[in-house]
């Protein structure tokens, strides 16, 4: 049996256990077709040839023995803020990095669950920015039109799995940053709730607005991915009640009263949802509708919560500016952002801290009268490669929120979030909305979308021409 490149997660790990396929096979095919794209799609940062193939060995010897695991053998990948042992971890920065002694807790469970990390996918600087550019490693393309971003900063997660080069992959999100990429690349991305992936070494990330999560083609396989890293290091401050997600795929979500925000929450700079993205959006509340949900127009109580974001996020910055081995190397606004960091420490962060349980309150409120919001995922198709690397700190801050200001508000919340493909502009660029839950809602938003994917079959759409030819795919 040969799996070709739309071989799903699940479907893979079945044919490993089944003896169909060896993992030796499948890394090398991986590789190779890693090795045929990293010209135009530049996905990854790290390529772990000889390792992976030393640990899809190990997999074949354990899976003859008898052996079984939900991931045992399979190929995935990992974004470059992740520890994997013997590896560097630079997020996107330049320089040369020292590799690290350990795993990370989201990477030992992966392995624990027997996957083979075939290497660590692009991201930007310190992952500020939904774009995946930056000096370290040039501009990552998205496959649907090498001309755009696949988005960021999880752009070279994204990449990787809508090219066809992984199943699967672990990103991360502190603003959208795993949602925003699987909008703008045709995929599923989970951000799941806070403390339901580790994210140690660092117990918190970012202020704790970042978390990681997953990115694949199918409901199921995001939520494979999920279940098999979730999970905590004894010393989380966030230790959610544990959920099976894959369980909850393909499960009847009942009628389900949903509200569609369609409104951008507050921000500083204005922003607009273009037509080309509302038409979409609205298209799958109709879809929800002929479900059988009730679906009408309406939006989560915002408030002022931009003013709790933006010192945890610089805040954030500022940490890992003073850990950098090479500040003089960073991007004039990550030091920008960093000096605002340490201005709002103190006071200001401690205030936005507190404001999370009022804001709980008062939003988790809403959803007294809706069960599910649906929202999208961002304003505007991906920009062309290049739009905003070299705008001043401002301009990019501007143009920032002005594609992408609907996800960041749960990244406050530390809620669950899953993007589903919305479709395609008259370009034939994608675009995505989010379907937003209460505290430990995955099980509930999993079904939602498993319902909507059964319905529109968005996984068997892949991006024309192939960004891997088939003679670089048997090779």
């Amino acid at each position: 049996m040969t799996l070709d490149r739309a071989a799903g997660l699940a479907e893979t790990a079945r044919a490993l256990a089944a003896g169909d396929v060896t993992s030796r096979a499948l890394v090398e095919r991986t590789l190779a077709r890693i090795e045929a794209t990293q010209g135009s799609i530049n996905a990854f940062r790290i390529v772990r040839a000889e390792a992976a193939l030393a640990e899809a060995e190990a997999a074949d010897r354990e899976l003859a023995a008898g052996g079984r695991g939900p991931l045992l053998g399979v190929p995935v990948a990992v974004k470059d803020d992740m520890d994997v042992a013997g590896e560097p971890t630079a997020f996107g920065c330049c320089g040369e990095f020292p590799p690290v002694a350990e795993d990370g807790e989201a990477v030992r469970r992966l392995r624990a669950a027997g996957a083979v990390i075939i290497g660590k996918t692009n991201t930007c600087e310190f992952g500020q920015w939904p774009f995946t550019e930056g000096p370290a490693f040039g501009a990552t393309r998205n496959p649907w039109s090498t001309a755009h971003t696949p988005g960021g900063s999880s752009g070279g997660s994204a990449a990787a799995v809508a090219a066809g080069l992984v199943p699967a992959a672990l990103g991360s999100d502190g603003a959208g940053s795993v949602r925003i990429p699987a909008a703008w690349t045709h995929l599923v991305g989970i951000k799941p709730q806070r403390g339901r992936i580790s994210t140690w070494p660092r117990g918190e990330s970012f202020q704790g607005i970042t978390v990681n999560g997953t990115l694949a083609r199918t409901v199921a396989d995001a939520a494979l991915l999920l279940d098999a890293a979730s999970g905590n290091h004894p010393l989380d401050p966030h230790r959610p009640p544990a959920v099976d997600a894959s369980a909850a795929v393909g499960r009847d979500p009942g009628r389900l009263r949903i509200a569609l925000a369609l409104k951008p929450p507050f921000t500083a700079v204005p922003a607009r949802l273009l037509p080309q993205v509302r038409t979409r959006v609205v298209e799958l509340a109709e879809q929800l509708a002929a479900l059988g949900h009730t679906v009408e127009e309406a939006d989560p109580p915002y408030g002022q919560i931009g003013l709790t974001f933006v010192p945890r996020a610089t805040a954030g910055i500022a940490e890992r500016v003073a850990e950098a081995p090479f500040p003089a190397l960073l991007d004039r606004r990550t030091l920008g952002a960093a000096r605002l960091g340490r201005l709002l420490d103190g006071a200001p962060l401690r205030a936005a801290r507190r404001a999370e349980a009022v804001l709980h309150r008062r939003i988790g409120g809403f959803f007294t009268s809706y069960d599910v919001v649906l929202a999208p995922t961002t304003a505007a198709p991906p920009p062309r490669i290049g739009a905003l690397l070299e705008l001043s700190g401002f301009a990019t801050d501007r143009a920032m929120i002005a594609a992408c200001p609907y996800a960041w508000p749960w990244n406050v919340l530390g809620w669950p979030g899953v993007n589903v493909p919305a479709g395609f502009t008259a370009d034939g660029l994608p675009v995505g909305a989010q379907l937003l839950g209460p505290a430990n809602s995955e099980p509930l938003l999993v079904r939602v979308a498993a319902q909507l994917e059964a319905e529109l079959r968005w996984h068997e759409k892949w991006p024309t021409p192939p960004p891997v030819t088939e003679r670089s795919a048997a090779a």
